[in-house]
């Protein structure tokens, strides 16, 4: 499974990829369920009196990477509506994500079915529990609730059970029996867009007209954006600017204590740190050990970067094999560090502000590398980059790719014994993230 796929072989493996996919559509189980969901919705009324609200809950299940493209949307309400009461509802894996956020006035926890990472509970236990976090949401009477995520139904139910008169979310057909107001939701689009035009259809004072040079959040900015992005061009207010403006930029506070952690792990050397994440959340996102062993060495040889490998307890599995292999060759001028297990979020957040670069695949950590504003080098492979690539200046922000032409399928959950045969990230070249490596460090 380390090796890299032939070219004949991966052109027909990507064909046949494509004619699935082609041939895939709604299943018999997702029909049932949608029928269900349509004749729930009529449960619910319509929405009351549109009043400025007064109290507005932030719906948004996921985890790491998804929850930082959510904070420039959170500050576009907070501005919009400063006077209200904004609470966040997110998953208790991403408390620590928004809980320094100043655009949140509380943050609270639900363990959001089919995002624990947990092997699915008895067929019920989601619906039960619905019913006692609707009770609970009841009881704090929030005037507006925002689904940010786009097929997040049991959210939206969860708003409509709540008895919550006003909702809003994206028009997909499973999502939109709870709503009150639904927008579309744009193939293409950049999820941070997505999120902010939520936010923006949620009214308050109307278009920001922000200070200076920050662009202003509008609809006609919301689809410039959307087509600078599709058409691999920085997102800035015009084409080549790398200036997002802070206001939208991507937002995470590390603490004075995250910062003093960060200082303590890091050596004592003039050269550039070049932080190393080779996890992710799914096993198809990922690179060769190989690789990762080889752009270490070159980048420690040929870069003089003092290269760190970051990552959780649990991936020091990836990374362990690759300084087994970097051990193997002559030694480094200094020796690669390995922090897997040793950050917490803030700590990592610190820690990659200090850095001049981070690569690595898709995944949280890169993104929270983005936020910090530090150069980044993504992988990317069966995730659409347009719309979940990084948040950032395309001069300071690369998502590479290889050649398999059946990219993207937005599909994760390959079983370990079919991942041979998608080697969309596996097969990314050494010299290709070399290359970028080297432009950002110059």
């Amino acid at each position: 499974m380390e090796e890299i796929t032939p070219p004949a072989q991966r052109r027909a493996l990507a064909e046949q990829h494509r004619q699935a996919m082609a041939r895939s559509g709604r299943s018999q189980r997702q029909t049932a369920r949608l029928r269900l969901l349509h004749a729930w919705g009529k449960r619910y009324g319509g929405p009351e009196a549109a009043n400025p609200p007064r109290r507005i809950l932030i719906i948004r299940p996921d985890h790491l990477g998804d929850l930082l493209f959510a904070t420039p949307a959170l500050h576009l309400l907070r501005a919009s509506f400063p006077q209200a009461h904004i609470a966040g509802l997110v998953g208790p894996w991403g408390e620590a994500v928004l809980a320094g956020n100043q655009d949140l006035d509380e943050l609270l926890t639900c363990p959001f079915p089919g995002f624990t990472r947990q092997p699915k509970a008895n067929p019920l236990a989601p619906y039960r529990l619905l019913q006692t976090e609707a009770r609970r949401l009841a009881a704090l009477r929030f005037d507006l609730a925002l689904v940010l995520r786009f097929d997040h139904w049991w959210g939206a139910w969860l708003a409509a059970a709540a008895g919550i008169p006003q909702r809003l979310g994206y028009a997909i057909a499973e999502v939109q029996p709870f709503l009150t107001r639904a927008i579309p939701y744009v193939v293409g689009r950049h999820e941070v867009v997505q999120n902010l035009a939520l936010a923006l259809a949620a009214g308050g004072s109307g278009p920001l007209a922000a200070p200076g040079d920050q662009p202003s959040v509008t609809g006609e900015w919301l689809s410039l954006v959307s087509e600078r992005l599709s058409a691999g061009s920085p997102p800035g207010r015009r084409r080549g600017d790398d200036d997002f403006g802070s206001q939208w930029r991507l937002h995470f506070a590390p603490s004075a204590e995250d910062e003093a952690a960060a200082a303590a792990l890091l050596p004592a050397t003039a050269r550039p740190l070049v932080a190393i994440h080779p996890g992710s959340g799914a096993a198809v996102k990922r690179w060769r050990t190989a690789a990762w062993a080889e752009l270490a060495r070159r980048l420690a040889t040929e870069m003089g970067a003092q290269v760190l490998f970051t990552g959780a307890a649990g991936e020091t599995e990836l990374i362990d094999p690759v300084l087994a292999l970097l051990a193997q060759g002559p030694p480094l001028p200094l020796p690669p560090l390995s922090l897997a297990g040793q950050t917490s979020l803030g700590a990592l957040a610190a820690l990659y502000r200090r850095c001049a670069l981070a690569i690595g695949p898709d995944s949280g950590p890169l993104h929270l590398a983005v936020a910090m504003g530090t150069p980044t080098v993504h992988l990317y492979g069966p995730v659409e980059r347009r719309t979940f690539g990084p948040w950032g200046s395309a001069r300071r922000h690369v998502a590479l790719t290889s050649d398999w032409g059946c990219i993207p399928c937005n599909r994760l959950d390959w079983p370990a014994g079919a991942l041979v045969e998608h080697g969309c990230v596996r097969d990314i070249a050494v010299e290709q993230v070399l290359a970028e490596a080297v432009k950002l460090l110059g």
